[in-house]
């Protein structure tokens, strides 16, 4: 058995990625598609996030603010929607190698979760400062 658990008869069955070009690019887009339908699917807190990203960017563009000031406030949001999807993944290997209880698997658990609330208090805290600094806000005119 190897490090990652695998035998090695099981590796040489998984045949290397043989697409190329356009077609390389076409099955990563729909393969990243795929990953945030289970995202969607199996993890409750990118639910969330995704309903506050669907309020939050949609107010940045709102604003009546610089644009450097937008692209880091709607930059923030989308930190935090990537770094749920990397948490989400490890949570998810992790799982797939043992629901038992072991201190790797927690630390692994827990090092992905605390890299969520670091994106969450850096977004947080981006909107919280930039909205501070342009008060009182202006919204956009029609």
């Amino acid at each position: 058995m190897s490090v990652s658990g695998e035998s090695s008869s099981a590796k040489e069955k998984i045949k290397p990625f043989q697409a190329d070009g356009l077609r390389r690019v076409g099955l990563a887009f729909f393969h990243s598609l795929e990953g945030i339908g289970a995202a969607l699917k199996h993890e409750a807190a990118f639910r969330q996030e995704c309903v506050a990203a669907c309020v939050l960017i949609p107010a940045a563009l709102l604003l009546e603010i610089p644009v450097v000031e937008k692209v880091l406030l709607i930059g923030v949001v989308f930190l935090v929607l990537i770094t749920e999807l990397l948490n989400s993944a490890i949570e998810c290997c992790v799982d797939y190698i043992s629901t038992d209880l072991h201190p790797f698997a927690k630390r692994a658990k827990d090092i992905g979760s605390g890299a969520v609330f670091l994106s969450l208090f850096f977004a947080v805290g981006s909107w919280a400062l930039i909205l501070g600094a342009n008060w009182p806000l202006n919204l956009i005119p029609f």
